[in-house]
């Protein structure tokens, strides 16, 4: 039996154990944005230390800028939303400044 095959074999037989119904985000779309806003380089290590139990700043920074694009698409009040949008561009602008650091630090070695 290839991987492919096995690997079916065992998530049906979990799907109809019932061990999948309980899941966090079941039947809601998988929010990739922060994981495809992070530049391709540096996107392994990140995930390494993700499975590891440990987060950069970069990746909790892309975690805020996701969450306040959300609370900012829902607000009503005009008012909030411009505080909310000077908030996330501040974000973002660190993340950038973050990023930039990085790269200048990799092309000196």
């Amino acid at each position: 039996m290839n991987f492919d095959k096995l690997v079916e074999s065992i998530i049906k037989e979990a799907m109809e154990r019932g061990e999948l119904d309980n899941l966090p985000g079941k039947g809601k779309p998988i929010d990739l944005s922060a994981y495809f806003d992070t530049p391709e380089d540096l996107r392994v290590a990140y995930s390494v230390l993700k499975n590891a139990g440990m987060t950069s700043r970069e990746v909790e920074l892309l975690k805020e800028i996701a969450e306040l694009k959300q609370v900012h698409a829902a607000m009503l009040d005009e008012e909030k939303k411009k505080k909310l949008h000077k908030e996330i561009e501040q974000k973002q602008i660190e993340f950038s400044l973050m990023m930039e650091r990085q790269r200048r630090q990799r092309k000196q070695k």
